[in-house]
């Protein structure tokens, strides 16, 4: 979720059912740097009371120095993102990475618990090679011991990246082995995913990621389910378009122009779908550089939906 779960797009997720965010994930190296770029991550904003502050890292030392840092922002909690599988991250021994040592890992997570006065949580996958060796089990109640408030599990390994099926049945034995509460995450892509991933699961609650880029609705139809027992109606044709409008202009006053027009493109292809010439109207939008056209064909595209 680099460079997408940033304070505009928290908000617009919040505005369609999400509860608690999380920030793009922080390096600390960048952090303790100074970096722009990681200082923007785990700035705040008012309505930010249900955020947490995700970091990573491969030095304990380091990780605990910036959850110091981190935590002055006053995050709900602070996140440790053991579950990255890019292997520019975890290649280097951060995100995933830890799972190859999950004894070093709890080290790491001891450290960061008592380095700051919040609570710590830890993102994490099922384990790092092959199914043969799952540590979740034992890791999770590992983790709990020395401190940590709740678990989120991606439920396949760092190898699979996001390949394969997730299985969330190693969340249920994640959940059956300890007190504090674990999410299940990977392949909630619905109402219907989230009501079976929690039924098969018994955790606390379901972590949204990639799907959520392409449709935040997703979070309102979960929302109805889970609240009231109800299946939302998708979103209609002007609803995509009033978002692709909204989200553009946020971006544009947060980013700038130019950034701002290029980070929305990524949403445009959930965003349009159903709308009639939506190939079409995405890769006009994709090619126009600036925020006046891209809003005058996403009015156009309006106009003729409803005519």
């Amino acid at each position: 979720m680099e460079d997408v779960t940033d304070k505009v797009f928290r908000r617009l997720c919040r505005a369609h059912g999400a509860t608690i965010c999380v920030t793009e994930f922080v390096n600390v190296e960048g952090l303790l740097r100074g970096c722009r770029t990681a200082r923007r991550k785990i700035t705040l904003t008012d309505d930010d009371a249900l955020t947490a502050i995700q970091i990573y890292g491969s030095d304990p030392d380091r990780l605990a120095e910036a959850a110091r840092f981190a935590a002055a922002s006053k995050p709900l909690y602070l996140d440790i993102n053991c579950g990255c599988w890019v292997p520019k991250i975890a290649g280097r021994g951060a995100g995933a990475g830890w799972l190859r040592d999950p004894d070093a890992m709890v080290r790491m997570a001891r450290m960061v618990v008592e380095s700051v006065p919040i609570p710590v949580t830890v993102k994490t996958r099922i384990g790092y090679g092959p199914e043969s060796h799952m540590p979740i089990i034992d890791l999770a109640k590992r983790l709990e011991d020395v401190g940590v408030r709740a678990l989120t599990v991606h439920c396949r390994t760092a190898a699979m990246g996001h390949s394969g099926a997730a299985d969330w049945s190693w969340a249920a034995k994640a959940r059956a082995n300890v007190t504090m509460p674990v999410f299940v995450n990977g392949d909630v892509k619905t109402a219907d995913d989230a009501e079976r991933a929690l039924a098969e699961t018994g955790c606390e609650g379901v972590m949204v990621g990639r799907r959520a880029i392409e449709h935040p609705w997703v979070f309102r139809e979960i929302r109805a389910r889970l609240d009231r027992g109800e299946t939302h109606a998708p979103p209609t044709v002007d609803e995509r378009i009033q978002l692709c409008i909204d989200h553009l202009a946020a971006n544009v006053e947060e980013r700038g122009e130019q950034r701002g027009v290029a980070v929305t493109r990524r949403h445009l292809s959930g965003y349009l779908k159903g709308l009639p010439g939506a190939a079409a109207l995405r890769q006009a939008l994709v090619t126009c550089d600036s925020h006046a056209g891209c809003v005058d064909l996403l009015e156009g595209a309006r106009k003729r939906a409803a005519a």
